[in-house]
């Protein structure tokens, strides 16, 4: 029923920064925790950021935190990932995903959500 859309792909330099938004189709977005996740060719898709549906818990993978923030504007209807200091390998498809369930665990598995979007690239070259 509620439709995720990504936005704020592009092709950047190495080094550079981009903001991925995602927003839904329905205001009860807000009341979802969202995840980001990524894809890149030949890899199975990775969790990279989440956050509960208040915004008082943030998750990040590993490898990428310091490089990353993930924020909200529940009165906008959007979710933000702010990527600073791009790296080529950085290069994917990036998905925003929802989940009505509230829970402040278990976040980094593409099961927990319900939602999907379609996905925008990030290109960053070398």
């Amino acid at each position: 029923q509620v439709q995720l859309v990504e936005s704020g792909g592009g092709l950047v330099q190495a080094g550079g920064s981009l903001r991925l938004s995602c927003t839904a189709s329905a205001r009860t977005f807000s009341s979802y925790n969202v995840g980001w996740f990524r894809q890149a060719p030949g890899k199975e898709r990775e969790f990279v950021a989440a956050i509960t549906w208040s915004g008082a818990r943030t998750y990040y993978v590993d490898s990428l935190k310091g490089r990353i923030t993930i924020s909200r504007d529940n009165a906008k209807n959007l979710v933000y990932l702010q990527m600073n200091g791009l790296k080529p390998e950085d290069t994917a498809v990036y998905y925003c995903a929802a989940d009505a369930s509230r829970m402040d665990y278990g976040l980094e598995s593409r099961d927990e959500y319900e939602l999907w979007g379609q996905g925008t690239q990030v290109t960053v070259s070398s």
